[in-house]
């Protein structure tokens, strides 16, 4: 043998020993971590932790990577075949390298196209952090190695199964990976239900996710959708003459993305997010590490019915959008000066503010930062229209005081029996206002929402009873000062404590407060300790104020505080969470009711007949103005506090609690204290009129507006309240300042504009889950039984249903 035939032999063997060597080299891992057989054998992505509504409506997800698996059984065939023709046509031939696209790719060097199969590029979605690079070593390497990894893939799965891997780890632009995810965001649709033309547009994408996305380059992704179904003739899953009819149709979307911004309950998920991480670092996977809320794929299934939550969401957009009108036309808000004397609040929040922490990054001195605020610019600002927002021009000073001004609500809904949350609104938009206003962290002055509670003591410890005369006079608690802190509201007579109650009188408040004990401030000490026994967390400081609601406490406590009422006795933790389970639908935890008796059921349901009156004949009569079902039994509570600084009502039927709060989120910043706007059965109780008149005429929200409360089965007779004739309430009948004024003072908006429209969370399509393939019903331990027995429907004679009021027709607006 000649000496260049054995030199080129030597170099042959050599580069093919160094070729095997180099295999075993990447196959063990030497040049580079690859995956071990376990890890192949149980591929992971980072999976998008899912959230559910009570009936299994997606209501949102936390991921870091929008992606949700789906089964190749869930998959459309349509969506397989245009995946195999476009990206490999010859997948069912090989074992995850295919030798002819392999020479096409070397011959041409890759100007014909690439090598890649569809076990390849699964290899690369899963294993390879989808490392690219211009280095041509480096880029020889990745590809050997996503090569093994393919054979591997190969020999450990079907090729269905390895599709699927695909169209689960693909990423098809906006941050949205998996062909489920896909199919939900651009169609609204399960990826069993997508045609053929709509396959065709979601395989197109994945070789240009962002270049082929219909919803930012509608005429690109036009094009490359035809290319996918021409190469569907080419492998004869479809004729040429269904091509060319598809192919005349433009792409119709459907597109809504689930972020957190959008979805259902935006507010409520934020909570329940904050919630869950909490859990997930309690809590440890098999292998000892805790669970991550956002790679970890998990299923939370929570108690929020989905149609209540958009009732309610409407109802906050409905009457803030009016309320936020009358408060744009005060004086003082036209003018800008409710700011005077606060400038210091104004240049807090300029230092607060993303503008300020951006130039301050850049280099920029203080003094330069602060004179940007007062120039001119270009700015999108929130509006009350069908987009949230406009543009508008106007200095970063006078959009901060602008977005300040505006009126904040926070709204909860729930079972006063299970303490399941059906509906949970902590503002008035996410998208601008993140703060939220319904959860336990946010506390502000209840006022006379606190007055049922100090009566429920009165009835259950002290010996009062509804009809108990209680004299409404200023009261003196020694060292502690006079409650009410002026006497312009003590009318100084006597009355029963129903009426005292139905009129929210403050004067006969703090007389209450002192039977309980009149020793300097033992009676608030007596009443702090009752409301510890609510469970109220909050620290509430033992001053004889209290009685008026002078304390803050959170929507959230008020709301388990008020369900002993309904509950008959029994108060209930409001609970939004009923089941967890991981990515494989294995349960991870269950939740259930948790439930004590506080007050007997004769106080309870005493308390109730004279919240019943608050609702006939006092300042909550209001009420029946607004398209409230006929004859059905409310009881409920108004509340303002000084200066209209906070609304309130707090209302429930024997089958759903639910309370609203309206109000600035600078105190300082409200309706002028002689407006009745401000007042809680004007700011408040108009939200909780319009959510439950939605609710109730929806028969899928499962309210019977014929249920009333239970009398308790040792009260004989039934509790007759003796109103006292020509007792009317006053201004000042709430706050020390001011009140809720009579029934006739109030006045229902019948002028809603088109901008009076629903928040876009509403226009989410809520499907039958009994037709989503694939989806299990959540179990419901709420609806196990309790102890106590349900309202029963009542067969009242027509002259005995709820009276609806006629309200004075609107003067002057």
């Amino acid at each position: 043998m000649s000496k260049p035939v054995k030199i080129f032999w030597r170099i042959f063997f050599g580069g093919f020993a160094f070729f095997i060597l180099l295999l075993l080299m990447i196959n063990w891992g030497w040049l580079g971590a690859m995956p071990d057989l376990d890890d192949i054998e149980n591929p992971t992505a980072s999976l998008a932790s899912q959230v559910y509504a009570e009936d299994g409506t997606p209501m949102g997800k936390y991921y870091i990577e929008d992606r949700v698996n789906a089964d190749y059984k869930d998959i459309s065939k349509h969506v397989i075949n245009a995946l195999v023709a476009t990206e490999d046509k010859r997948f069912y031939d090989h074992s995850g390298i295919d030798p002819r696209s392999l020479a096409r790719a070397f011959f041409y060097l890759g100007g014909e196209g690439g090598a890649s199969t569809i076990s390849m590029q699964t290899a690369k979605n899963l294993f390879t952090n989808n490392w690219n690079t211009r280095n041509i070593f480096l880029r020889v390497l990745q590809k050997v190695k996503e090569s093994i990894i393919a054979v591997k893939l190969e020999r450990n799965f079907t090729k269905e199964e390895i599709a699927t891997l695909y169209l689960n780890t693909v990423a098809y632009g906006d941050n949205v990976y998996g062909i489920r995810n896909a199919s939900r965001t651009f169609f609204q649709k399960e990826p069993d239900r997508l045609s053929v033309e709509e396959a065709a547009v979601l395989v197109g994408m994945v070789n240009g996710p962002s270049l082929y996305n219909p919803r930012r380059n509608p005429k690109q992704a036009l094009d490359r959708r035809n290319l996918v179904l021409n190469r569907m003739v080419s492998s004869n899953y479809l004729t040429e003459k269904e091509a060319a009819r598809l192919k005349m149709t433009p792409i119709t979307l459907n597109y809504k993305k689930l972020d957190e911004n959008n979805g259902l309950g935006p507010y409520f998920r934020m909570v329940l997010g904050e919630d869950m991480k909490k859990w997930c670092k309690e809590n440890k996977k098999s292998n000892g590490d805790s669970y991550n809320l956002y790679r970890d794929g998990l299923k939370i299934y929570t108690t929020i019915n989905p149609r209540m939550q958009l009732y309610a969401e409407e109802a906050v957009a409905k009457h803030m959008s009016y309320m936020q009108k009358l408060f744009n036309s005060q004086e003082n808000i036209k003018k800008g000066t409710v700011w005077k004397g606060f400038e210091n609040v104004l240049e807090s929040n300029i230092r607060q503010s993303d503008r300020w922490r951006n130039l301050k990054k850049e280099g920029m001195s203080d003094e330069d930062i602060r004179k940007t605020f007062d120039q001119k610019t270009p700015m999108h600002v929130f509006a009350w229209n069908n987009t949230r927002g406009k543009d508008t021009v106007m200095t970063p000073y006078d959009s901060i005081k602008y977005h300040r001004q505006m009126l904040q609500a926070g709204f909860m809904a729930m079972d006063p029996v299970s303490g399941a949350v059906k509906a949970w609104v902590g503002g008035i938009d996410f998208k601008t206002f993140k703060y939220d206003h319904a959860n336990f962290n946010t506390r502000r002055q209840v006022g006379s929402t606190m007055k049922p509670l100090l009566y429920s003591l009165a009835i259950e410890e002290a010996g009062f009873t509804p009809n108990t005369i209680v004299y409404d006079e200023q009261q003196s608690f020694g060292g502690y000062g006079l409650v009410p802190a002026t006497s312009r509201s003590c009318k100084g007579g006597s009355m029963p404590m129903a009426n005292a109650l139905a009129f929210s009188r403050n004067c006969a408040s703090a007389y209450i407060m002192k039977q309980l004990d009149n020793t300097g401030n033992n009676g608030a000490k007596r009443f702090v300790d009752f409301l510890k026994k609510c469970d109220l967390k909050t620290k509430i400081e033992p001053y004889p104020s209290i009685a008026l609601g002078s304390c803050e406490i959170s929507l959230f406590e008020m709301m388990q505080a008020y369900s002993m009422f309904p509950g008959r006795g029994f108060n209930v933790k409001p609970m939004y969470i009923t089941r967890i389970e991981d990515r494989n639908g294995n349960v991870l935890a269950t939740f259930t009711p948790q439930r004590k008796e506080v007050i007997s059921d004769v106080t309870a349901y005493s308390v109730i007949k004279m919240m019943q009156g608050v609702m006939t004949i006092g300042t909550g009569r209001g009420v029946w103005g607004y398209d409230m079902p006929g004859g059905v039994e409310v009881a409920g509570k108004t509340g303002t506090t000084n200066e209209n600084s906070d609304g309130w009502f707090m209302g429930y039927t024997p089958q759903l609690l639910a309370g609203a709060w309206v109000g600035c989120d600078d105190r300082f910043v409200h309706f002028d204290a002689q407006s009745l706007n401000g007042q809680g059965g004007r700011a408040a109780m108009p939200i909780w009129a319009y959510f439950y008149g939605k609710s109730a005429a929806d028969a899928n929200c499962g309210l019977d507006t014929r249920l009333t409360f239970v009398k308790p089965e040792s009260m004989t007779n039934d509790l007759i309240i003796d109103y006292v004739n020509g007792t009317t309430p006053i201004l000042g009948g709430e706050g020390e300042d001011v009140g809720t004024g009579s029934s006739n003072d109030y006045e229902v908006p019948r002028e809603i504009k088109p901008e009076d429209i629903a928040p876009p969370e509403s226009q989410i399509k809520i499907e039958d889950p009994k037709n989503k393939p694939g989806n299990k019903p959540p179990v419901d331990p709420t609806k196990k039984p309790v102890n106590i027995p349900p309202a029963q429907p009542a067969n009242k004679p027509q002259e005995q249903q709820q009276p609806k009021a006629v309200l004075p027709k609107r003067v002057g607006r």
